[in-house]
Protein backbone atom coordinates (compact mmCIF):
# COMPACT_ATOMS: atom_id res chain seq x y z
CA UNK A 1 0.00 0.00 0.00
CA UNK A 2 1.32 3.53 -0.87
CA UNK A 3 1.13 5.78 1.67
CA UNK A 4 2.64 9.01 3.34
CA UNK A 5 3.58 9.70 6.96
CA UNK A 6 5.12 12.04 9.64
CA UNK A 7 8.21 10.99 10.68
CA UNK A 8 8.49 10.63 14.65
CA UNK A 9 10.52 14.06 15.50
CA UNK A 10 8.15 16.35 13.26
CA UNK A 11 4.58 14.91 14.96
CA UNK A 12 3.87 17.50 16.68
CA UNK A 13 4.58 20.04 14.05
CA UNK A 14 1.37 20.29 11.92
CA UNK A 15 3.01 18.62 8.80
CA UNK A 16 0.22 18.01 6.15
CA UNK A 17 0.12 14.84 4.17
CA UNK A 18 1.07 15.64 0.54
CA UNK A 19 -2.19 15.67 -1.50
CA UNK A 20 -2.68 15.88 -5.70
CA UNK A 21 -4.68 19.43 -6.40
CA UNK A 22 -6.61 18.04 -8.72
CA UNK A 23 -8.20 14.23 -9.62
CA UNK A 24 -5.91 14.42 -13.11
CA UNK A 25 -2.58 15.84 -11.10
CA UNK A 26 0.09 13.19 -11.53
CA UNK A 27 2.35 14.99 -8.35
CA UNK A 28 1.70 15.11 -5.05
CA UNK A 29 2.53 18.58 -3.49
CA UNK A 30 5.10 18.32 -0.64
CA UNK A 31 5.29 20.98 1.89
CA UNK A 32 7.92 22.94 3.87
CA UNK A 33 8.10 21.51 7.79
CA UNK A 34 9.88 24.95 8.88
CA UNK A 35 10.33 28.37 7.67
CA UNK A 36 13.76 29.17 5.87
CA UNK A 37 16.17 32.39 4.47
CA UNK A 38 18.23 30.39 1.56
CA UNK A 39 21.24 32.72 0.79
CA UNK A 40 21.93 33.25 -2.80
CA UNK A 41 24.47 30.38 -4.18
CA UNK A 42 23.84 28.22 -1.48
CA UNK A 43 21.85 25.12 -1.13
CA UNK A 44 19.43 24.58 1.63
CA UNK A 45 18.22 20.85 2.96
CA UNK A 46 14.53 21.68 3.33
CA UNK A 47 12.85 19.45 6.19
CA UNK A 48 9.36 18.25 5.02
CA UNK A 49 8.58 15.78 8.06
CA UNK A 50 7.58 13.25 5.78
CA UNK A 51 8.59 9.92 4.61
CA UNK A 52 6.64 7.43 2.39
CA UNK A 53 6.22 3.56 2.14
CA UNK A 54 5.13 1.95 -1.48
CA UNK A 55 4.66 -1.55 -3.60
CA UNK A 56 7.87 -2.99 -4.51
CA UNK A 57 9.24 -1.89 -8.02
CA UNK A 58 7.84 1.46 -7.08
CA UNK A 59 10.35 4.65 -6.82
CA UNK A 60 8.52 8.27 -5.65
CA UNK A 61 10.34 10.78 -7.60
CA UNK A 62 10.83 14.39 -6.63
CA UNK A 63 10.13 17.35 -8.91
CA UNK A 64 10.27 20.80 -7.82
CA UNK A 65 7.15 22.81 -8.64
CA UNK A 66 7.77 25.40 -11.48
CA UNK A 67 6.70 28.17 -9.31
CA UNK A 68 10.39 27.97 -7.75
CA UNK A 69 12.64 28.77 -10.28
CA UNK A 70 10.00 31.83 -11.80
CA UNK A 71 9.31 33.28 -9.04
CA UNK A 72 11.89 32.16 -6.20
CA UNK A 73 15.07 31.37 -8.05
CA UNK A 74 15.47 28.60 -6.87
CA UNK A 75 16.19 24.74 -7.98
CA UNK A 76 16.44 21.47 -6.89
CA UNK A 77 20.08 20.52 -6.57
CA UNK A 78 20.19 17.24 -7.34
CA UNK A 79 17.47 18.10 -10.50
CA UNK A 80 15.13 15.26 -9.53
CA UNK A 81 15.08 13.26 -6.34
CA UNK A 82 14.47 9.55 -6.38
CA UNK A 83 13.10 8.09 -3.23
CA UNK A 84 13.46 4.25 -3.24
CA UNK A 85 11.14 1.77 -1.54
CA UNK A 86 13.91 0.57 1.07
CA UNK A 87 14.87 4.29 2.37
CA UNK A 88 11.20 3.82 4.37
CA UNK A 89 12.09 3.84 8.20
CA UNK A 90 15.89 3.44 7.74
CA UNK A 91 17.77 3.27 10.28
CA UNK A 92 19.65 6.70 9.96
CA UNK A 93 16.30 8.96 9.70
CA UNK A 94 13.28 6.93 9.73
CA UNK A 95 13.23 7.88 5.33
CA UNK A 96 12.73 11.30 5.91
CA UNK A 97 12.43 13.08 3.00
CA UNK A 98 14.35 16.39 2.07
CA UNK A 99 14.24 18.38 -0.12
CA UNK A 100 17.59 20.45 -1.88
CA UNK A 101 16.81 23.62 -2.81
CA UNK A 102 19.19 25.61 -4.46
CA UNK A 103 19.04 29.59 -4.74
CA UNK A 104 20.79 30.59 -8.16
CA UNK A 105 19.28 34.35 -7.46
CA UNK A 106 20.39 37.41 -6.62
CA UNK A 107 18.51 37.95 -2.85
CA UNK A 108 17.28 35.96 -0.49
CA UNK A 109 14.60 33.44 -1.16
CA UNK A 110 11.87 32.95 2.04
CA UNK A 111 10.38 29.78 2.16
CA UNK A 112 7.60 29.35 4.60
CA UNK A 113 6.27 26.69 6.78
CA UNK A 114 3.37 24.74 4.90
CA UNK A 115 4.46 26.42 1.66
CA UNK A 116 4.77 23.71 -1.48
CA UNK A 117 8.06 23.14 -3.03
CA UNK A 118 7.89 19.85 -4.36
CA UNK A 119 5.54 17.32 -6.07
CA UNK A 120 5.83 13.49 -5.57
CA UNK A 121 5.21 11.41 -8.78
CA UNK A 122 5.12 7.21 -8.30
CA UNK A 123 6.64 5.19 -10.73
CA UNK A 124 7.22 1.76 -11.42
CA UNK A 125 10.41 0.90 -12.86
CA UNK A 126 11.78 -2.34 -14.60
CA UNK A 127 14.71 -4.44 -14.08
CA UNK A 128 17.31 -6.24 -16.00
CA UNK A 129 17.21 -10.36 -15.96
CA UNK A 130 20.29 -10.70 -15.39
CA UNK A 131 19.74 -8.13 -12.30
CA UNK A 132 21.52 -9.63 -9.34
CA UNK A 133 21.55 -6.91 -6.57
CA UNK A 134 20.99 -8.13 -3.25
CA UNK A 135 22.36 -5.40 -0.82
CA UNK A 136 20.48 -3.95 1.95
CA UNK A 137 20.10 -0.42 2.58
CA UNK A 138 22.09 0.59 5.59
CA UNK A 139 21.98 4.39 6.36
CA UNK A 140 19.26 7.30 5.04
CA UNK A 141 19.86 10.33 2.87
CA UNK A 142 22.62 9.12 0.10
CA UNK A 143 23.72 6.21 2.08
CA UNK A 144 23.23 3.92 -1.32
CA UNK A 145 26.56 5.14 -2.91
CA UNK A 146 28.33 4.49 0.28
Amino acid sequence: MRKFEVVTGFKDKSINLPKRATKYSAGYDIESADAYVIKPGTIQLIDTGLKVDMLENEALMIYPRSSLGIKKGLIMSNAVGIIDKDYYNNPNNEGHIMIPLFNFGQQDAIIQKGERVAQGVFQKYLITSDDESSNERTGGFGSSGQ
